[in-house]
């Protein structure tokens, strides 16, 4: 049996313990060291594992003296373009969270310069990982509803994300780069890429610096109209099922819902099929997370795949760049109110 994988965690905020403890369940890696610039906050996160990493504030030091299969990045996005490049200086295959940049050009610029070093580059994009979201897939591609002319996604919630993660409510970009980067790769998963994107986006609490909600039309290749609902505005909702994502999809052959409590209902002029499709269970998954967290052990396992060589994951920093450019495309549209055409 091949050894487990050495890595090191760049970043130890809210995430990295979840991050971490996806990769304890999938086996097959093994965290050595954390960084963090606050070795404080790294040595914290250290003392809640059942293993003794070492313990790192400066990541170039940290890249010199260990030996590792890859790094996993898990830092603020404004700090995702350097660690890149450093890993991609020292050869070290690295995963990086999303959103993967600033913009547009660093994104493509980081793909770059990992190509040029010859190093894997993947991204760690868990939402499309959603049990029911991959049962929605599966569907989807079975033909049961025929061709889709027109999707609804939607992820909108009262939920205070501002209270365990309050650097968000600090982003002069918010809500696109955090859900949207999400939301949009699951339009690209499901429905393919898309040839234009129109968007309207709004800030309603007025204690944060970016939008809290926002509303993106694509039309995809195939010809289908995608709407992608999105918000954190902490308006109550009466069916308010966070982190759960709502879809309904129409097709030239009937319809599927996917509702709350991780319900799909496929409707088809043969009558309605209901398939429940819920995450499995983890101690260490945040239970207001569930099915976010156990999405992350699908995901590496994916990840782990393309590490070990034995072909590409889903989720490679080339492929995320078509939802990147999807995510700044929507705010360009929603500042000069037009639709962008690709």
């Amino acid at each position: 049996m091949p050894r487990p994988l050495r890595f090191a965690m760049l970043g130890t905020g809210f995430w990295s313990r979840f991050q971490l403890a996806g990769w304890k369940q999938v086996g097959n890696a093994e965290c050595v060291a954390l960084y963090n610039r606050t070795a404080a906050k790294a040595k914290e996160l250290g003392e809640l594992c059942a293993f003794a990493p070492r313990i790192y504030d400066d990541p170039r030091e940290l890249l010199c003296r260990e030996q590792l299969d890859f790094v996993d990045i898990v830092t603020n996005i404004e700090t995702h373009s350097q660690l890149v490049h450093l890993a991609a200086e020292h050869r070290v295959p690295m995963i990086c969270q999303k959103p993967m940049a600033t913009s547009l050009d660093e994104a493509r610029a980081m793909v770059a310069v990992c190509e040029r070093a010859h190093v894997p580059f993947f991204i760690h994009e868990n939402w499309r990982w959603q049990t029911p979201i991959r049962k929605l897939k599966e569907i989807l591609a079975s033909g049961a509803i025929g061709t889709v002319y027109r999707a609804r996604l939607r992820m909108a919630s009262s939920f205070p994300v501002f209270e365990n993660q309050p650097f968000l409510k600090t982003l002069e970009k918010f809500l696109l780069m955090d859900m949207g980067s999400h939301l949009l790769d699951v339009a690209r998963f499901l429905f393919g890429e898309a040839t234009s994107v129109y968007c309207t986006m709004t800030r309603v609490q007025q204690d944060i610096k970016g939008e809290d909600a926002a509303t993106v039309v694509l039309k995809t290749a195939s010809g289908a109209t995608v709407v992608c609902e999105m918000a954190y505005a902490g308006t109550p909702m009466e069916h308010d099922r966070f982190p759960h994502t709502f879809a309904f999809l129409e097709g030239d052959g009937g319809s599927i819902e996917l509702g709350a409590d991780y319900w799909l209902r496929v409707t088809t002029r043969q009558g309605v099929q209901a398939v429940h499709a819920p995450p499995p269970k983890y101690a260490w998954a945040d239970p207001c997370y569930e099915v976010v967290h156990a999405s992350i052990v699908p995901c590496h396992l994916d990840l782990l795949k393309g590490l070990n060589g034995n072909g590409m994951p889903e989720t490679t920093a080339e492929d995320n760049l078509h939802t990147v450019r999807l995510v700044f495309s929507a705010y360009e549209s929603a500042t000069t109110n037009e639709v962008i055409v690709w």
